[in-house]
């Protein structure tokens, strides 16, 4: 047998895969069936250790064009799967496979419309797509087959962030002209409404989505988060805070701008905003500076609010102003590890950390509120874990049962390349 892997290190070389075969042929005690949406192309799942790769089976242009554009977005910072490697020059001339991480607390579409306990899931999901769609076209990347197929969704303190699974169809610019962010946005628009209707058919959609109706938001929502990130705005020089107030309310939903392209003319100035300099991971970043935890955009910012609350506790008990990097330290040893390391070791797989604290303070407060009183962060930990964590499904890799078929998009409904 011979082949060639191109793959990444601190990952298994997969070396003792039957390669010689055709993937939909394997047979192994590695092989897991987990949730997830339509593919084109056979895909397989492999185990090893705690941790899940995906196998995806297509032409070795293909897998090499998407495994370096994974790689790509991944260095941009942008939500998109872990490529590891890809394997070329199989036996009896099958095609390459392309091997990707499996995302930990992942959850395809068809799992949330499954009774996965996610408010007011339509606006969460559409969201959540319209900004991964947003920060993709700000990084200049094309993706010409946006889906919620092609999405996972990972929960992000009671939202939603989706992340980028296929990419064979992308292409990277260094910046997209409006026809191709409008070409995208059509394609999103038309892939979502037919796999609502897939869901409506499978008697999965709720009655008050409409799949028209919430396809067409999607384009709403995409174009008001693009106008806010780089429009012109135009004011007088006796209005030059609304300069602050912009940047301000990008802050807010969670970006930093690198530069200002400021003119004046006449007394009238022009903000510009370019979207090569517009960085989303405002919070995320400032977490991470102060205390090392690496989470989600709504977790950061959730994270930080209690940081404050705590701040404020210690300022009024000590009579006196903190550091914010002592004060960090101590949340963090006194307030954030104490409330996880609560949790049962068992039922920890059912949540990330950071989304496992926002549901612990989510809990306080309820709980706090018909008491009428505040509820110690301890009573409310083991409160949560009692009523709603371990009533949970886990959540770190969706399966389903082994006797489900691999979806497998039929031949009539492939898109040709």
């Amino acid at each position: 047998m011979s082949f060639q892997m191109l793959a990444r290190p601190g990952h298994p070389t997969f070396l003792d895969l039957p390669w010689e075969i055709p993937l939909e042929e394997w047979d192994s005690e590695e092989l897991v069936d987990v949730v997830r949406g339509i593919s084109r192309h056979v895909v397989r799942f492999v185990s090893r250790g705690d941790t899940l790769y995906a196998l995806k089976e297509l032409p070795r242009r293909l897998a090499e064009r998407e495994y370096e554009l994974l790689r790509a977005l991944e260095v941009e910072s942008i939500p998109v799967v872990k490529a590891v490697g890809v394997v070329v020059d199989r036996p009896a001339e099958l095609d390459a496979v392309l091997i990707t991480r499996w995302l930990d607390f992942s959850l395809p579409y068809r799992a949330l419309f499954t009774g996965r306990g996610v408010p007011d899931l339509r606006n969460r999901i559409l969201d959540s797509l319209a900004e991964l769609l947003v920060r993709l076209h700000l990084a200049g990347f094309f993706w010409g087959d946006c889906s919620l197929s092609n999405s996972l969704f990972r929960r992000d303190a009671g939202a939603l962030t989706a992340y980028l699974v296929d990419a064979e169809t992308g292409e990277l610019h260094p910046v997209l002209t409006e026809g191709q962010r409008n070409h995208d946005l059509a394609v999103a628009k038309e892939n979502l409404a037919g796999e609502l209707m897939d869901l409506e058919a499978a008697g999965l959609l709720p009655d008050d989505i409409d799949p028209f109706e919430t396809a067409s938001d999607i384009c709403a929502r995409y174009e008001g988060l693009w106008s806010e990130l780089t429009r012109e705005d135009v004011f007088g020089a006796d209005e030059r805070y609304r300069i602050d107030e912009r940047l301000r309310r990008l802050n807010e939903l969670g970006f930093d701008i690198e530069e200002l392209d400021l003119m004046a003319t006449d007394g009238v100035y022009r903000l510009r905003l370019n979207p090569r300099v517009v960085e989303p991971g405002h919070h995320r970043r400032r977490l991470l500076t102060l205390t090392g935890l690496d989470v989600q955009e709504n977790q950061a910012r959730r994270l930080l609010n209690d940081l404050a609350s705590f701040r404020a506790y210690l300022e009024q008990e000590n009579g006196r102003s903190l550091p914010e990097s002592v004060v960090a330290y101590r949340w963090l040893a006194e307030v954030f590890e104490p409330a996880v390391a609560r949790v049962p070791a068992d039922l920890r797989g059912k949540r990330d950390a950071a989304e496992l604290f926002h549901e612990i303070l989510e809990h306080r407060r309820h709980l706090s509120e018909a008491a009428e009183r505040d509820v110690t962060l301890e009573s409310a930990t083991d409160a949560y874990v009692e009523e709603v964590l371990a009533r949970t499904p886990d959540e770190r890799t969706v399966l389903v049962a082994a006797s489900e078929e691999h979806r497998v998009l039929p031949a009539e409904r492939r898109r040709p390349r």
